[in-house]
């Protein structure tokens, strides 16, 4: 197994097609996708056409993928994901750090942890200048997340929801960490 990133207790790796039955049951928990579409179950085929197809593909610039299967380092079990992604196919400069991870590995530091890790990543080997994350504005665990990690409020916004969901009307909000930022932090 390729190991694209280790921390002192996870791993993240790159998905395979042999992960389509963890993200079936990833993204068919309720509470883990309140704040994703309001807690809709997703088809198995859904995850097969258009969710893994996403988590499979490498990105130019980096040379690699932007989403990596977590997997607890001390047991194996799957976790969920992490998003380190470029926002254009043709630079690194600007990525979008994002994490969806199961109830059970909620409360235990696993999203902060990989965060740090995927940031100290991206600004020591990646050529990332600045570090992106958004969520709903009432989502306050992945905003605390956010901050854990380093990452400083940047502004409230309201996006294009297809549907309306609950807390959607309070609108998202974007955190940022520039590369200058994060080397003063060090």
């Amino acid at each position: 197994m390729h190991v694209f990133l280790a921390t002192e207790r996870l791993l993240l790796r790159p998905f395979t097609e042999a992960d389509a039955d963890h993200l079936f049951a990833l993204d068919n928990d309720p509470e883990v996708m309140r704040f994703i579409n309001g807690g809709e179950p997703t088809s198995l085929e859904t995850v097969r056409t258009r969710i893994l197809p996403r988590l499979l593909h490498d990105h130019p610039c980096f040379g690699t993928r932007g989403f990596w299967a977590a997997e607890e380092k001390a047991t194996g079990t799957f976790l969920g994901w992490f998003e380190f992604r470029p926002l254009d196919e043709r630079s690194p400069a600007v990525v979008e750090l994002g994490y969806r991870l199961n109830q059970a590995a909620w409360g235990k530091g696993y999203a902060t942890e990989g965060s740090r890790d995927l940031i100290d990543k991206g600004f020591t080997d990646l050529a990332v200048d600045r570090v992106t994350a958004n969520t709903m504005t009432v989502n306050t665990r992945s905003r605390r997340v956010m901050e854990k990690s380093g990452l400083s409020f940047l502004r409230n916004f309201t996006g294009d929801w297809p549907e309306s969901i609950p807390g959607s009307e309070h609108g998202e909000v974007e955190y940022e960490l520039t590369r200058t930022e994060w080397q003063q932090r060090r």
